[in-house]
């Protein structure tokens, strides 16, 4: 979906795929077919942006297949899709029954999260619009936490400037602007948006910048105005933005309150879970380990990294960080010229929803997506943007 920012630049919104979960190429395909498709026909649209994702195995076989990277961009073509971003922070296995830390590997010290990163790039570029010459892509930032020393930091910051050289040489091959966002997330080693002012100053390249994902500054208890300026004063740009929202609990002490959180704590991914006290801010790694006795501090709100669907809070007493989305938007594109011009819908966690929440099948799945997608671009044209054919 495009939008016509009132300075008169396009500002494109999508939907992320990683909710469908797909290895091969084979898989992406039929995403487009099954998914993607029916979503555009519940929106009433003609055109509808999704922010792909490709696994390991997706990218390679376009990167090294010439024809195959011809016959997506013809079968995004062919069902009223396009691409100007990619979320290449997942690596491989994001559709497995267990997730949690392996999201994190390989991360930014290891030469195949390099590699890859490029070949997405190389791939973005031959998926882009004829009309669109600039794309994104989300990746991890840097690491998780644990095992990252000095030696890591410094080979994950030349990883990054060699990514950028490729960047600027294929913008030089094809005409195409590919830049690289680090998505600060809970527990990794870029946390928050200030964490990621110096290690991408240290790089101090145009082509890598940030993805302000809004479930992750909210449950990181970041004020979105303190946020974005002190990205604005360092001169970082906001590559992109994933339009997401976490799960809040006013009042955690309460019994029927963690009854409510217990139900989000499932297997599948890691749901990382923050307070605000005096002495800063305390978290934990997953939902169920803050639920486990007194291992946070539950005399003020709980925030949980747990993607809930933007236009269906939960039930009382639990509800969703929307307006820090709200907030974080306004501050984006409400503003004379738009901070960042690539918008994604994030919900990757429809089926870990519990049980009475999950979609029973396609139909259901499409429904909330396309209600979602219809949420955000009520936010975007009520800031002054107007939706495009």
């Amino acid at each position: 979906m495009r939008f016509r920012h009132p300075d008169g630049s396009t500002v494109h919104l999508a939907y992320c795929t990683n909710v469908h979960p797909a290895e091969t190429l084979d898989g992406v395909l039929a995403q487009l077919r099954d998914h993607c498709e029916p979503v555009r026909r519940r929106l009433g649209r003609d055109r509808l942006g999704i922010g792909l994702w490709l696994a390991k195995d997706a990218a390679h076989a376009l990167v090294t297949d010439p024809a195959a990277l011809r016959g997506l961009r013809c079968e995004l073509d062919r069902r009223g899709l396009e691409v100007v971003t990619l979320n290449g922070f997942p690596y491989e296995g994001f559709g497995a029954e267990e997730v949690k830390y392996r999201v994190y590997k390989p991360d930014w010290a290891d030469p195949e999260r390099l590699e890859h990163t490029t070949s997405l790039a190389r791939v973005l570029a031959g998926l882009l619009p004829d009309d669109v010459t600039d794309g994104s892509i989300s990746t991890l930032p840097l690491a998780w936490r644990t095992a990252y020393d000095e030696q890591r930091a410094q080979t994950a910051r030349t990883a990054l400037r060699t990514l950028a050289e490729r960047l600027d040489a294929l913008r030089e091959l094809t005409g195409r602007s590919i830049r690289v966002a680090l998505e600060p997330e809970p527990g990794c080693v870029v946390e928050t948006t200030r964490d990621a002012i110096a290690p991408l100053t240290a790089i101090a390249h145009d082509r890598v910048g940030i993805c302000v994902d809004t479930c992750h500054l909210a449950t990181s208890f970041e004020d979105p105005h303190t946020a974005l300026d002190d990205l604005t004063r360092a001169g970082v740009p906001v590559v992109k933005s994933q339009l997401s929202a976490a799960l809040h609990a006013e009042q955690p002490h309460l019994p029927e309150v963690r009854e409510a959180l217990a139900a989000f704590a499932e297997p599948r991914f890691l749901h990382q879970t923050r307070t605000a006290t005096p002495a800063g801010l305390r978290g934990t790694d997953d939902l169920e380990e803050a639920l486990a006795g007194d291992t946070l501090p539950d005399a003020a709100p709980w925030r949980s990294h747990f993607h809930v669907p933007l236009h269906a809070a939960p039930t009382a007493p639990l509800t969703s960080t929307l307006p820090v989305l709200k907030s974080v938007l306004t501050r984006l594109v409400g503003g004379p010229h738009p901070l960042t011009r690539h918008l994604e819908v994030e919900t990757y966690t429809w089926q870990a929803l519990p049980p009475e929440l999950r979609p029973r099948g396609r139909t259901q799945l499409a429904d909330g997506i396309a209600a979602e997608l219809t949420l955000a671009r009520d936010l975007l044209t009520d800031l002054g943007l107007k939706e495009l054919p």
